[in-house]
């Protein structure tokens, strides 16, 4: 298999990476006990460096009660602006471009052979890492590489609140080739300007930072 970055590659390790990525990243809900069964199985698979990543946020999850959980998961990345887990929000913030954006990643997933979720939207990073993990790695490394940028940013905003959910984002941004310049000059634009903004004429799609699930905290 030739890899979207031009060279071949065995994503396997990757793949087991988005993967419990994915799960970590999912909302605290009934399923949570199970998930966090799987991501042990599959730390037991991974090379130090990832597993160790993983194994933090793994470990806050199994010692954090379902209630407290939840409550941190929607401070975290419901509330926040700057950590928002929709990858196009990073890139056509609050435009009528939000909506093509949106329909690249249900398009990419239909040329796979998968229908896009219809209990999420398509750009929403758990859904990208289970598609990239799960059904088809080279067009999913293809999607998270584009959003380096909107990655990174999520990044840096977890690791200065402290959030233990940044080395889950630090294992993902470890399995994508490194930010170019040019990936280091729009991440510096986009510190500053923040996502984009159009306050006229915008159509009635506008989603954007989820809103507060019902009876989360």
């Amino acid at each position: 298999m030739t890899s979207l970055f031009g060279r071949r590659r065995d994503r396997s390790q990757d793949r087991l990476v988005w993967h419990a990525a994915a799960l970590l990243l999912a909302y605290p809900d009934d399923g949570r006990e199970e998930r966090l069964r799987v991501v042990a199985d599959i730390l037991g698979h991974l090379p130090p460096a990832a597993r160790r990543q993983l194994a933090e946020t793994y470990r806050f999850l199994c010692e954090t009660d379902l209630y407290a959980a939840a409550a941190e998961y929607v401070d975290t990345f419901d509330l926040g602006r700057r950590t928002t887990l929709y990858l196009t929000y990073w890139t056509a913030g609050d435009t009528r471009n939000r909506g093509r954006e949106i329909l690249a990643f249900a398009d990419t997933y239909r040329a796979s052979g998968v229908r896009p979720p219809t209990d999420e939207s398509a750009d929403h990073l758990t859904v990208v890492l289970e598609f990239a993990a799960l059904v088809d790695d080279v067009a999913g490394a293809g999607l998270l590489s584009a959003h380096r940028v909107p990655l990174d940013m999520l990044h840096a905003a977890l690791a200065e609140s402290g959030s233990p959910y940044t080395p889950v984002l630090e294992s993902v941004c470890g399995t994508l080739p490194p930010a170019s310049d040019q990936d280091a000059v729009r991440a510096r634009h986009l510190a500053a300007a923040g996502p984009p903004a159009e306050a006229v004429g915008l159509e009635p799609f506008t989603l954007t930072v989820p809103p507060r699930r019902e009876g989360a905290t």
